[in-house]
């Protein structure tokens, strides 16, 4: 969305693809799972008293908008990307399988993971961390907008604590909400460190790969 109040800033697509490029000329293998709240909120027609099972699909929609347009960045930057969506649309991207998305990674691709976990009452978290554990991920990187774990938000609490490590048991039991609960126990059960990031910092990804860079890991060892 960048600087807009709506949709897609390509200028901030091309940035992110950049960081997804250079961690790909590094070796590291890269899968990715992106939210629609950019373009539309499911929970915001719940909360208003609509069918909360229509807005989720509203929001898997929006997911493959923000897929097509990442992968679009990608190609231009002649990056391999492909797009595996969970809900089957195939005039517009493949569908999703665990098989194939291995495929396309052992091939070199970087796999744009579109539509969640394609049902509703699941957010894009834990479809991030649902296909991690699919795909054999050795971490879970969360791109933010803040720059880790912090003990409330630091955006509107000045004495909000930063963690530089903290378990999957600490997060949940405190309460700490950079993702929810199920996407945290499922990195949890399959030993999937996560590692929160500010997705506005350019090159941040990489320099985090390379061992640098600030970030909050969550990890139970």
């Amino acid at each position: 969305m960048g600087e807009q109040h709506f949709g897609i800033d390509v200028s901030v697509v091309d940035r992110i693809a950049a960081d997804i490029a250079e961690a790909r000329a590094m070796g590291v293998e890269v899968a990715v799972v992106i939210g629609g709240g950019n373009i539309f909120r499911g929970v915001a027609v719940a909360s208003k008293g609509g069918d909360r099972v229509t807005g989720d699909h509203m929001g898997m929609l929006a997911t493959v908008i923000n897929s097509l347009a990442l992968r679009t960045s990608l190609v231009k930057l002649g990056v391999e990307a492909v797009v595996l969506s969970a809900i089957a649309m195939p005039e517009l991207c493949e569908s999703f399988s665990q098989r194939q998305a291995t495929a396309y990674m052992n091939a070199g691709k970087v796999v744009i993971f579109a539509g969640g976990t394609g049902n509703p009452f699941f957010t894009t978290d834990s479809a991030a961390a649902l296909r991690a554990a699919e795909i054999g991920a050795d971490a879970l990187f969360k791109g933010t907008q803040v720059d880790g774990v912090y003990s409330a938000d630091p955006k509107t609490d000045p004495n909000a604590t930063r963690y530089e490590r903290i378990s999957h048991a600490d997060v949940i039991t405190k309460g700490l909400s950079i993702m929810d609960t199920a996407a945290i126990a499922l990195a949890r059960e399959n030993n999937i460190p996560i590692i929160v990031y500010s997705i506005h910092e350019q090159g941040g990804f990489g320099e985090i790969l390379r061992g640098g860079g600030r970030c909050t890991v969550v990890a139970d060892h």
